[in-house]
């Protein structure tokens, strides 16, 4: 669940307080408040009840609730900022209807009304932003697996694509009479290749050091068909371990580079794979001869929607003349 205020929340906001200052307004009257009680006490409401969603929204639920489920930190923690509104605002209150402070409450007692009139305070209106995030993001995840649905078939006929079978039987032809030794590392990657899109047809996320291993075969295919019409390097400037991305989600951005980009013959089209620190990097040269397949952005539409369910990141594009970068959000499972 995405715990970021949007502007509808605000809208939502905005209403419930108008509603409550206008019933608190009624209330001091029929108490007979001063005007101090009406220019303090209930701006002090407001900000205070305000703060303490946010501090529930950005602060509390993301990091103990959602992160780490860390639930005795949570309600200790919520505990604490809802006692401390209940006690500031019991504070300003008593302040500002000049009561006797020799009839102030005990810390006990204090500490009590602090969590009711906390609880009073934050619980509602904390209640119905979670309440309308949670339907937000079960209608969010329904309609992304809608999308999903449709897009399995798609990603699995492009993994078994007869176009990509018939290219790579007609480079291993020509390679059985010209370089046989070649032809048998060849046919040896292309069924590593399908043994890793059955095994991993059904996953979601895969470890990036499998997706990287998978890359180099895939390379291998697409250099032995095509020469030195396209130059790959990777750099791993972290660690491998524990990392993950979106099952052929490598695959998907190196289809487009060869799909989009064709060679002049005697510039190459240069592609480089950076694995940072929480992202994997893709950039390619692009070619100046225009390439003959439309391109509908299919494959990196469909990766960024995939991406709405496992990260909070997304997948960026920095599109110039001369260069295309794709930037995939590197996925750290938490246990």
């Amino acid at each position: 669940m995405n715990t970021k205020l949007n502007k509808s929340d605000y809208v939502i906001l905005a209403v419930f307080y108008l509603i409550s200052v206008t019933l608190s307004i009624f209330d001091y009257l029929d108490q007979k408040a001063t005007l101090l009680e009406y220019l303090v006490d209930i701006p002090m409401y407001v900000i205070t009840s305000f703060l303490g969603v946010l501090a529930f929204m950005y602060i509390i639920i993301p990091k103990y609730l959602i992160k780490s489920k860390n639930y005795i930190l949570f309600a200790v923690f919520g505990l604490l900022v809802i006692t401390l509104i209940g006690v500031v605002e019991r504070i300003v209150g008593f302040s500002t209807a000049n009561n006797d402070w020799s009839k102030f409450p005990d810390t006990y007692n204090l500490i009590l009304y602090g969590i009711f009139n906390g609880s009073d305070s934050v619980g509602l209106v904390l209640g119905i932003i979670i309440t309308k995030k949670f339907y937000e993001s079960q209608t969010q995840i329904s309609k992304i697996k809608e999308e999903q649905k449709e897009n399995e078939l798609k990603l699995l006929r492009a993994q078994i694509d007869p176009h990509f079978l018939f290219n790579n039987l007609n480079t291993l032809d020509s390679l059985i009479d010209s370089n046989p030794k070649k032809a048998k590392e060849y046919i040896n990657r292309l069924s590593m290749i399908y043994r890793y899109l059955i095994q991993t047809k059904d996953a979601e996320v895969m470890e990036l050091a499998n997706e990287i291993e998978f890359s180099k075969n895939y390379i291998f295919l697409i250099q032995t068909r095509f020469g030195n019409d396209y130059e790959f390097t990777i750099d791993k400037n972290i660690s491998l371990v524990d990392k993950f991305i979106p099952t052929g989600a490598l695959q998907t951005i190196l289809e487009n580079v060869v799909k989009h980009n064709k060679s002049d013959g005697v510039t190459p089209i240069k592609t480089s794979i950076q694995i940072n620190e929480g992202w994997l990097i893709i950039s390619n040269t692009k070619s100046k001869v225009i390439a003959k397949t439309e391109s509908f952005g299919t494959g990196i539409k469909n990766l960024k929607t995939r991406y709405q369910l496992l990260s909070d990141e997304k997948v960026q594009i920095l599109n110039t003349d001369t260069k295309f970068e794709v930037f995939i959000p590197i996925i750290e499972l938490s246990t």
